[in-house]
């Protein structure tokens, strides 16, 4: 039964991107008075959605704040939009509830929810997890950072459906009663430092992902991440931790190159690590924390093999983009922080020219330029961060830098520099949106350009 919380409430559903949108439409359903916030203009909101707006005769304060935060009982935010904004903290202080996509997701909607999240390797294991409970004929919906609102599934489920959801730090910023019945941190290494100012405040958001959990529920996390797993000292749900560098005595590990899991009661065999399709060892770890995830989720290890086997990654992240003359280029456009770069970096047996650089998300990069290690050739640099991590670069010694202006310019710089049997690497160790909407497009037009080397 779908709840109608929203009934007769004056509702400000602040930025108006995919999920903004999927919440003004569940509130208009639902009879709440609804008004709509985004600071971008009637203009640049695009033409569909401002006739849509037109359409639905809701008052929309675009490129502007409202007059008047007195009136509101609940604003709605979208991830990108700072908790901290002077009129949110004014309807703050007025009375109003301050919540997320998710969380009304959660509190209108239906279903059981897996929520997963972690600096890097959230989508790889949301993605797997959710191709594990398909596999065992389980009502699935993959949902939430990964790209599809997680009131989409929300509204679609039925009791017994499952939402394997993707939950970013600015998602569970606005979380309150969300409580998954199995939670995963994967890692925890320094992002969106812009916004969460310390890693302390940035762990303290990833930790809401357990807040409401119970001692009957599961919190999957990286024991071999310090960082992480200390999150989980107060965690009020049964900690699964998993590791590929340990056995445990509890949990997902590699036991003589076996993915197994341990339980109070027995060892299950999973499968070899050696036959995992996706390449690195951060995948190894995200092979551990599906296994582990979907295993405490109730799906049968035979299940879960078979699909572990057959996976072969995610669009975006280490995806093969074609040869050309001997080169190999691999898209890894969701490389958007320095440690998920060093990841991609790792898991590359070629020599490297590396194109990096976009938004400016106060990362350091020293550690990412250390791990070149000898494997990176050339760094070919675009965006805003350009002119910084080559900075770091020199710091450290590597001096074979050029920037570019554009991707074109970059793909045409790197394939000066590449030799038969080198591979070129878009792992950018940002965000993208100094230059794209997002980093799918970002990725897509890399990919353009590698085509477009073909006669």
């Amino acid at each position: 039964m779908i709840n109608t919380v929203l009934k007769d409430k004056t509702v400000l559903i602040v930025g108006m991107g995919r999920s903004g949108e999927a919440a003004m439409d569940l509130a208009l359903q639902q009879g709440a008075r609804v008004h709509i916030q985004d600071s971008k203009s009637r203009e640049q909101i695009g033409e569909a959605l401002a006739q849509k707006l037109e359409r639905l005769d809701v008052k929309a304060w675009l490129g502007r704040t409202p007059e008047d935060m007195g009136i509101f009982d609940l604003l709605v935010l979208s991830p990108g939009v700072p908790v901290d904004l002077p009129f949110i903290s004014e309807a703050r202080g007025g009375g109003a509830e301050i919540i997320g996509e998710l969380e009304l997701a959660y509190r209108t909607g239906n279903g059981r929810y897996i929520g997963i999240t972690g600096t890097n390797g959230k989508t790889t294991t949301t993605t797997l997890v959710g191709e594990i409970f398909k596999e065992a004929g389980r009502e699935t919906y993959v949902v939430g950072n990964i790209g599809v609102p997680v009131i989409e599934g929300a509204q679609q489920a039925t009791d017994d459906g499952w939402l394997v959801t993707e939950i970013s730090s600015f998602q569970l910023e606005t979380t309150d009663e969300f409580r998954p019945e199995v939670s995963a941190i994967l890692n925890l290494t320094p992002d969106h430092l812009n916004r969460h100012k310390t890693m302390e405040n940035y762990g303290a958001a990833k930790a809401r992902i357990f807040l409401r959990q119970s001692a009957d529920q599961f919190c999957v996390a990286n024991v071999d991440d310090p960082v992480c797993f200390a999150l989980t000292k107060d965690c009020p749900a049964t900690v699964v931790p998993f590791s590929r560098k340990e056995e445990l005595p509890f949990g997902a590990f590699v036991r003589e190159g076996r993915i197994v899991i341990r339980t109070t009661e027995s060892l299950v065999d999973i499968c070899g690590a050696d036959e995992l399709r996706i390449p690195g060892s951060h995948n190894l770890e995200n092979a551990l924390a599906a296994a582990a995830i979907s295993y405490f989720g109730g799906i049968d290890p035979q299940t879960i093999a078979r699909t572990l086997r057959s996976f072969e990654g995610v669009e975006h992240r280490i995806e093969n983009a074609g040869e050309w003359n001997g080169i190999r280029f691999i898209n890894d456009s969701k490389g958007t922080n320095p440690d998920a770069a060093i990841k991609a970096i790792e898991a590359m047996k070629e020599n490297i020219i590396l194109i990096a650089g976009g938004y400016d998300k106060a990362s350091d990069f020293t550690e990412f330029v250390r791990a070149f290690d000898g494997r990176v050739k050339k760094m070919v640099l675009l965006g805003a961060t350009a002119e910084a991590i080559r900075a770091a670069a020199q710091r450290e010694g590597f001096t074979n830098t050029v920037i570019c202006p554009d991707m074109e310019a970059c793909v045409a710089e790197a394939v000066r520099e590449a030799e038969a049997g080198d591979v070129v690497l878009l792992s950018p160790a940002c965000a993208s949106w100094d230059m794209y909407d997002n980093f799918e497009q970002r990725g897509e037009h890399f990919k353009t350009c590698v085509r477009q080397l073909h006669p």
